[in-house]
């Protein structure tokens, strides 16, 4: 199937999908002890995609692009011992594969750090300041922004070409973003936001991922004519979106799963998930291991 008719239906499937479970508060109330399980399943789901599925794919995909580099900048034999030099030379100045790897994952770790905090300094001083509107559109903006980076790990997954990587990325995506958009409208209501303003900030947020998904896959599509920059500037793209997958997964979901249940022990032990909580944390993080040994086998 084309790229761009991939990306369209997998961006529309992200809206239709991402709209419909947030609207979801709307209609009756979900039970807090099944949308925990929903977040831990999509931590762990975070968790192994970026550690099985989007590290490995963006690394082989930058030593793809260095050793086409290498390749295409090879030195015919005749040249003399110091010819060969002053071209090795040359074509080593480029940065090597283990340096784009480092920052591309540092990069995306930090910057949804930078975003939680914006967010964070937001909000407290919108509480301080009594001002409920605007407490909702910056609790809006920050899962927004959330969400654009969900849709740059999309875009970058189809720019691969690979099924495995696409089915996966998108899965995960979507379990994260169905608690997001529970709680955002859950966030809303408790905010005393009318349901018309909620039904305008829930669709914001389900268009963002969608958005950014179309973009980053045809600013990747457009890198460069030749595969050499489309392999470098894709394996950045999945790098980058594994560092923000680990960010949310360990940073932002799993402590505030565990302190959720800070009312219901209390000792030492207070923070750690429960027996069935863990089993499906690990489900979460084996399962695209799994998928991707069933993909490849097919």
């Amino acid at each position: 199937m084309d790229g761009g008719l991939t990306i369209t239906l997998i961006s529309v499937a992200m809206f239709v999908g991402c709209f419909a479970l947030g609207f979801i508060p709307l209609l009756f109330r979900l039970s807090e002890k099944s949308l925990q399980f929903v977040s831990i399943l999509g931590a762990g789901l975070l968790c192994g995609t970026a550690l099985a599925i989007t590290i490995p794919e963006g690394v082989g995909l930058l030593e793809e692009s260095w050793r086409a580099s290498s390749s295409s900048s090879d030195v015919p034999p005749i040249l003399n011992a110091s010819e060969k030099n002053r071209n090795g030379s040359a074509t080593e100045k480029g940065p090597a594969p283990q340096f784009l790897i480092g920052l591309a994952l540092t990069f995306g770790f930090t910057f949804m750090f930078v975003v939680d905090q914006i967010g964070n300094y937001l909000s407290t001083r919108d509480w301080t300041t009594r001002l409920p509107n605007t407490v909702g559109i910056t609790a809006t903006l920050g899962l927004v922004i959330h969400a654009a980076a969900d849709g740059f790990a999309v875009g970058a997954a189809v720019a691969t070409g690979q099924v495995t990587v696409q089915v996966i990325v998108f899965v995960a995506v979507i379990l994260h973003k169905a608690p997001a958009a529970f709680g955002l409208v859950s966030f809303l209501m408790h905010a005393g936001l009318e349901k018309k303003y909620i039904q305008g900030h829930l669709l914001a947020f389900s268009a963002a991922a969608p958005i950014l998904a179309v973009t980053t896959y045809f600013i990747l599509h457009a890198s460069g004519p030749s595969a050499q920059s489309q392999f470098s500037a894709t394996g950045v793209g999945m790098l980058f979106s594994a560092g923000t997958f680990l960010y949310v997964a360990t940073v932002h979901v799993l402590p505030e799963v565990s302190s959720s249940r800070t009312g219901q022990a209390e000792g030492p032990h207070q923070q750690q998930l429960g027996l069935l909580e863990s089993l499906t944390l690990i489900l979460g993080v084996g399962l695209p291991m799994v998928l991707a040994l069933g993909l490849h086998a097919d």
